[in-house]
């Protein structure tokens, strides 16, 4: 009884297996606690483990690049830095939860998590909250959310295994033990990832005589998720995640005389070790339904540049946090919640900033109407206090099949503490960047197995942090942008042996200065998803990305360029031989296109990869 109960942690750091597979009807990102999908108003996409084993992704880039509303931006092959840009909002726009742990880096200029080292292997559900959500998670959250939920154990032990090989001298290998036993949950996931020679260099930017050099890319990763029910009203949970990673890439140098960069003669390399933990009590009393947890990340990042020299960066975070939820009656929820953090970076400079805020949230469910109301209090031990807001109603309307929606909310990014106090330029009287923004849409079922549906959205964001005027360049408040665009689908599902779906994404972002296009923001997007299972033993998924060209700066001249259209398709295949060992096979990039994103990184072509999997 208590794992279900337990879903509804503020964390996300209970959810259980069962719960999160039942036909993706549970999002929890949205209010904080487990609700109905055709409850939810905001614009929320779910990607599930069993979505992610069926196409065979590897690590996040790869599993968040065909989510509608969102552009993944990685500079290189698997493993090099990758940054996510939601409905047209910087890169540092987005927080990232793995578990309820806010794993964003303090130590990084921007303060932005890098999506490109984190496996997939451990993921059980992935949410992507769009639209701002300060009002419920505070800073970082102008663009919107993406929460990971891990993996739990369920059921009798079993222990799963895979190996897989292929192009660009990758050799991957992922092992799995999870069960439960007398009140006991255990889940322990280990991963390992290499990439020995992805191409990434344009063999137009070389210089003459220059060789491209391939990038190297090797990752070890160990996660676990331990629950133990005391009794059917209390338990505790602890999961934890650490990964270490090894990138050897191409860096950039530049001539004074020309003022032209050039690709490095010689690779960097880079090393990242990444930890995170959270224990949480979870306690049922009188009808009210609360979570206490303590948190800690860490990131340590070290560079080893033939050309600018070594570079270390360390930051960590701790957390401090309560939520609590009770049922009001009449279709209506309460939830409350508290939390402090500290965060920390050590190198290359000293400095930290505490935040502490409160937040409230009043969920309703009236006849066909449901609403979320919440409203938050951040006080920043740098910058003061900010408090944020959002509204997310949604009527069904039974007699078309129809459900209108919308939400309207505000967000706001806190300034990175390298932005606050250096080393390379610094401004102690920084604001927080702020954002309002809503969307309104509908879903419409036509019959039982086809569904539509389509949104606007719009956000206004103001005191952009940007560069200043020289000699110095301090970061100062003196950006502003606007965002808007539409976000449709369809989604048909013929039968249990067929599955459809395709999003259209048209994004508008503008610098609302100077009316030019914000970079990396493509207008159009366009993925679309098929499943088919032949026989009970053999499965089949294809994956179609068309993403047009947006502005881009050029990695040479640095000067903005217009990026060229592309168009991947990806298919995978799985054949069961029996019922504990089974092939699979996928090709990546099965057209070959040659496409740079961002400009001056190729992205890998054709990739072919095997392996096999066994389920004890």
């Amino acid at each position: 009884m208590l794992k279900s109960i337990l879903l509804s942690s503020v964390a996300l750091a209970a959810a259980s297996v069962p719960a999160l597979a039942q036909a993706e009807r549970i999002i929890v990102s949205a209010t904080r606690t487990p609700t109905a999908a055709d409850a939810v108003a905001s614009s929320v996409s779910v990607v599930t483990a069993a979505d992610i084993e069926a196409r065979q992704q590897l690590s996040l880039p790869d599993v968040l690049r065909d989510v509608p509303g969102l552009n993944i931006v990685r500079a290189g092959g698997q493993g090099s830095q990758t940054s996510v840009f939601t409905r047209g909002a910087n890169s540092n726009h987005t927080k990232v939860l793995v578990d309820g742990i806010d794993v964003a880096d303090s130590s990084t200029p921007n303060g932005a998590f890098d999506l490109g080292k984190y496996n997939a292997a451990d993921i059980a559900q992935l949410e992507v909250l769009r639209g701002p959500s300060s009002g419920l998670y505070g800073s970082d959250a102008i663009g919107g959310v993406i929460a990971i939920i891990t993996r739990s154990g369920e059921g009798p032990g079993t222990l799963a295994a895979r190996a897989e090989g292929g192009s660009f001298g990758t050799f991957n290998q992922e092992i799995g033990l999870g069960g439960e036993k007398d009140g006991l949950h255990y889940r322990f996931t280990a991963a390992h990832q290499h990439s020995g020679n992805t191409p990434v260099t344009p063999k137009s930017i070389l210089l003459p005589g220059e060789r491209a050099i391939g990038d190297f890319y090797d990752s070890s990763s160990l996660s676990t998720r331990l629950g133990y029910d005391v009794s059917e009203t209390f338990g505790i949970t602890f999961v934890g995640r650490s990964q270490y990673s090894l990138n050897k890439y191409t860096g950039d140098g530049f001539d004074l005389k020309t003022f032209l960069g050039f690709p490095a003669f010689t690779q960097n390399r880079s090393s990242s070790s990444q930890n995170h933990g959270r224990l949480s009590a979870h306690l049922v009393l009188g009808g009210f339904d609360q979570t206490l947890g303590a948190a800690y990340s860490s990131t340590v990042t070290a560079v080893a540049d033939p050309n600018l020299g070594n570079a270390r960066n360390v930051g960590d975070r701790v957390k401090l946090d309560w939520q609590g939820s009770r049922d009001m009656g009449y279709g209506q929820t309460l939830v409350l919640g508290a939390e402090t953090a500290r965060d920390a970076i050590h190198r290359p400079l000293s400095a930290g900033v505490t935040t502490n805020a409160g937040f409230a949230e009043l969920q309703s469910a009236i006849g066909a109407l449901n609403s979320a109301v919440s409203v938050r209090y951040d006080d920043n031990s740098r910058f003061g206090n900010k408090l944020t807001w959002r509204i997310a109603p949604s009527i069904r309307i039974d007699a078309t099949a129809t459900r209108v929606k919308a939400s309207y909310g505000t967000g706001f990014k806190a300034p990175s503490l390298q932005n606050l106090f250096g080393p390379f330029g610094h401004n102690v009287n920084l604001k927080p960047e702020t954002s309002t923004g809503y969307d309104i849409g509908l879903d419409q079922a036509l019959g039982a197995d086809f569904t539509a549906g389509i949104t606007w959205f719009h956000n206004d964001i103001s005191n952009l942090i940007d560069f200043g005027p020289p000699p110095l360049f301090n970061p100062v408040n003196i950006g502003k942008a606007r965002t808007q665009g539409v976000e449709s689908y369809v989604e048909w599902k013929a039968s249990q042996m067929f599955k459809f779906r395709a999003d259209y994404t048209y994004t508008e972002a503008r610098d609302a200065r100077f009316g030019t296009e914000l970079l990396r923001r493509p207008r159009n997007k366009v993925s679309a998803t098929a499943d088919v299972q032949f026989t009970p033993a053999l499965s089949f998924a294809a994956t179609l990305l068309y993403v047009t060209g947006g502005s881009d700066l050029d990695r040479i001249a640095f000067s903005p360029v217009k990026s060229g259209n592309y168009m991947t398709l990806d298919i995978a295949a799985r054949y069961a031989l029996s019922d504990t060992i089974s092939l699979f096979g996928r090709i990546d990039n099965l057209s070959d296109t040659n496409y740079q994103s961002p400009s001056g990184f190729l992205q890998p072509g054709r990739g072919v990869y095997a392996g096999i999997k066994a389920t004890l």
